[in-house]
């Protein structure tokens, strides 16, 4: 698997094309927040199509760019979880409506934990770990021990849960869930830098 890490929009939000090796012609496009040109830029110089959308969460800085993109790569499937679904489509809930830039998406493909969700040649589990949201998840390459953890898990802290449908006794259990996975899994984030679980249960507070 090879990831590629964009930084979109003005809440510096980590978008990921991800794609199966150097002969591939499609990727998934794991949460891309804003500046869709910028990410199609890329894409273009990539040599890629896409295949699939993946959405970790609903809010507005992980959906600002899919329009965008599904305007230049209509064919792309749109993957959110179930449990997230009214959130895409209310811009007050997606918080979209408190910046002024109301919008909403409508998922081709709504997934629950559990599922192996199958696209651009990358197999990945679908991980529910609501709290930042209701309907949060984490997609998990067991082969590759990578995990794409949204806005439920950062580099030395987690999500925050005071934005509709947050609850932080329900992100506590999530993150607790997430010790579980192997020690050097790198954890991909939607905000600020890469990390392990091994590092996050050895200095982030909120694994403890």
């Amino acid at each position: 698997m090879i990831v590629r890490e964009l930084e979109v929009g003005p809440l510096g939000t980590n978008c990921y094309i991800v794609y199966s090796g150097e002969n591939a012609d499609r990727a998934a496009v794991i949460d891309p927040g804003d500046e869709p040109e910028k990410i199609s830029r890329l894409l273009t110089e990539l040599g890629l199509g896409v295949e699939a959308i993946l959405l970790t969460h609903g809010h507005f800085d992980h959906i600002g760019g899919v329009s965008g993109l599904l305007e230049r790569f209509g064919d792309a499937k749109l993957y959110a979880c179930r449990s997230e679904d009214a959130l895409l489509h209310d811009p007050m809930l997606n918080c979209s409506a408190m910046v002024r830039n109301p919008h909403t998406v409508n998922a081709d493909v709504l997934i629950d934990d559990g599922e192996i969700v199958n696209v651009a040649g990358v197999k990945f589990r679908v991980i529910a770990t609501p709290g930042h949201t209701a309907g949060s998840i984490c997609f998990y390459s067991e082969e590759e021990k990578i995990m794409f953890s949204g806005d439920t898990l950062f580099c030395g802290s987690m999500g925050r849960t005071d934005l509709p449908t947050g609850d932080s006794g329900t992100l506590a259990a999530s993150l607790r869930r997430l010790k579980e996975f192997p020690e050097e899994t790198v954890v991909y984030p939607g905000h600020g830098p890469q990390t392990t679980i091994g590092d996050e249960k050895r200095n982030n507070p909120y694994l403890a």
